[in-house]
């Protein structure tokens, strides 16, 4: 983005500045969001299941032609006159005018510990893991450490664990991935972060597997630690795991759709059935997660209010699940 020489840099400059080097420009208007003023146009910052962010347009005004399914480069520039700014933004051939005063970052922080989405079949509970581990990458990456707490700071590190992210246990599949690094690369913070989980748990076989991964930390070592993962006798370091980002995440307020008598009535409906397909299978003595899959809530989405029972079970040596969901 080309900026005037009489505009003063803002770290809300830098992330508009962030989103228009990546081809990233969805904007919502009046009516289109939950909240805000007449007088605001929103550019979508970071959306998933643990943040909704914006960069707001004050005092804002559109003109010209704004593709909203326009995927590609784009090409801006900032400028500004007396106390408005005109941002102009080329979509291709074709160009539209942002008119403003002020631009300010919104955020909204949700518990994303109780949420699930079973896109690839297969050690689903640890595709979970992986999932909520990405997102909270992708939370300190955009927004910084002022949005996590310190213990989200070390997990998210297992983001550069390839036994456990994306290289083997992808949560969405291939065709949809987005790898946060290259390809196997391990960081000594993500292998750092398992063996403190793994002393913690008091897993030694894994810690000898860990120490092996330090001094070989390629693609074949990285495949056998990952089949580990999967075995009773890892059980307890990756339920540690998901107990300490379920912890973490669980100090974030949940979405609330409430708003919405039609829609309240259809979750309460939903989740009365789902609670009393739990205690049946828990009378069975089963152990059963209870997961929601939500669409957004200050920019709706096309995603359905669901409900997923994560019903835990053993074959042979692995421990493994099956899922019943409720929509």
């Amino acid at each position: 983005m080309e900026i005037a020489e009489n505009i003063v840099w803002t770290e809300e400059l830098e992330k508009l500045d962030l989103l228009l080097d990546q081809g990233q420009f969805e904007l919502l208007f009046p009516g289109e969001r939950y909240g805000g003023g007449e007088k605001e146009i929103w550019l979508v910052y970071l959306m998933n299941d643990a943040v909704e962010s914006f960069l707001v347009f004050h005092d804002a005004e559109l003109t010209g032609t704004y593709q909203k399914e326009y995927e590609g480069e784009i090409d801006a520039a900032l400028e500004r006159d007396g106390e408005q700014y005109v941002l102009i933004v080329r979509q291709g051939e074709t160009v539209c005018t942002l008119f403003f005063e002020r631009l300010s970052m919104e955020v909204h922080l949700f518990d994303y510990g109780k949420t699930g989405h079973f896109w690839v079949d297969g050690f689903e509970y640890l595709r979970q893991i992986e999932f909520r581990i990405a997102i909270l990458r992708d939370k300190l990456e955009y927004l910084g450490e002022a949005f996590c707490t310190e213990e989200e700071i070390r997990l998210a590190a297992l983001a550069e664990f390839p036994p456990l992210n994306f290289c083997c246990y992808p949560a969405v599949p291939e065709q949809y991935l987005v790898p946060s690094c290259p390809w196997w690369q391990a960081s000594e913070e993500g292998i750092a972060e398992m063996e403190h989980l793994a002393a913690e748990a008091g897993d030694q076989g894994l810690l000898r597997w860990l120490s092996l991964y330090r001094r070989w930390p390629g693609k074949a070592a990285a495949r056998q630690i990952a089949k580990q993962l999967h075995t009773m006798r890892h059980a307890a370091v990756v339920d540690l795991l998901e107990q300490k980002l379920k912890g973490e995440a669980g100090k974030y307020q949940r979405r609330n759709f409430a708003q919405d008598a039609g829609e309240k009535e259809k979750i309460r409906r939903l989740e009365t059935q789902a609670e009393k397909r739990k205690k049946e299978l828990e009378a069975e003595g089963k152990r059963v997660s209870l997961l929601r899959e939500e669409p957004f809530f200050y920019a709706r989405d096309s995603v359905e209010y669901k409900i997923h029972l994560m019903i835990w079970g053993r074959k042979e040596k692995n421990r493994v699940v099956r899922v019943e969901t409720f929509q």
